[in-house]
């Protein structure tokens, strides 16, 4: 249908479509699916939300549907929750990236192939745990230091490519292993979300020739005890073709919420897609446990 222009505003067809920067207005509709949105709610903390945008779909004076994008480099994260044809409105009119990193479920993801082509890829699984179903794993681990950025993120590059400031480790909660010395496995946080009591555990890595000992659920057992000393729930991702790394986590408490789809997409008609194929290696935001 066509669009009518209005000022910050656009419709199409029964919707009305715009940016917003109410976070009381997203909050609340992320809560509906609060585990499944638990990025998305973080990044409504101060220092997050700064670095994104929102488009909404509205029927009426009712949310029916949000897409986040996340500002930086293409390609970045974009999430995508609600009625389908209000996430199809809103990647035609308001949200429109050349290429970016998409999580949805998956009944919204036909509503985004109308606008991105999506790249082959496995179900992501979206697992939780509380402080009444965390069962620690004792071990000899310990938080790291702002001090010891530069060792971790010599780890990380065996792995995957982030290069984290050490405003990373103060601001998040990071935890590591060492053998003689030498810091072999971490686990930290994506996101922390004093506010909605919320974290989400990543950047797990283990040194080649120290995997299959267990020290990946070493440390995010750790990282999970400490961060539920604050918040009612931990979540994670986890690639559903990994039931090794499911089933450790599910020894620490950790349970199935949802399956996700979380793909590269490229905008139709763009010619961005042969550009970002050396990129997608950069993008930590997805499961980077290495066991």
């Amino acid at each position: 249908m066509a669009s009518v222009a209005i000022p910050g505003r656009r419709t199409r067809g029964a919707l009305t479509l715009q940016t917003t920067t109410d976070r009381a207005l997203l909050r609340g509709f992320l809560e509906t699916n609060r585990l499944f949105a638990a990025y998305a709610l973080c990044d409504l903390e101060e220092r997050e939300f700064a670095r994104t945008r929102w488009g909404a779909a509205f029927e009426g004076d009712r949310l029916v549907a949000i897409v986040l994008e996340y500002s930086g480099m293409t390609p970045q994260p974009m999430f995508a929750m609600g009625r389908p044809d209000g996430i199809e409105a809103i990647i035609a009119e308001v949200i429109r990236p050349r290429a970016a990193y998409v999580a949805a479920l998956p009944e919204s993801v036909p509503a985004i192939e109308t606008g991105y082509r999506l790249d082959p890829g496995v179900p992501m699984v979206r697992m939780w745990v509380d402080r009444a179903h965390f069962r620690p794993y004792p071990a000899d681990v310990r938080r790291l230091l702002p001090v010891e950025i530069g060792e971790l993120n010599r780890l990380y590059q065996l792995g995957f490519a982030s290069w984290l400031p050490s405003s990373a480790i103060a601001e998040g909660v990071y935890y590591g292993i060492r053998v003689n010395g030498r810091l072999v496995a971490a686990a930290g946080t994506h996101v922390v979300s004093p506010q909605a009591r919320l974290a989400v555990v990543g950047n797990v890595l283990t040194h080649v020739d120290y995997r299959g000992r267990g020290y990946a659920t070493v440390v995010i057992g750790a990282v999970t005890a400490e961060l539920l000393r604050t918040c009612d729930q931990v979540a994670l991702n986890v690639r559903s073709d990994n039931p090794p790394t499911l089933q450790a986590y599910r020894r620490l408490g950790y349970t199935e919420h949802v399956r996700f789809e979380e793909r590269l997409a490229h905008r139709l008609g763009s010619p961005w897609p042969d550009l970002t194929a050396p990129l997608r290696r950069l993008f930590i935001r997805k499961e980077t446990d290495r066991r």
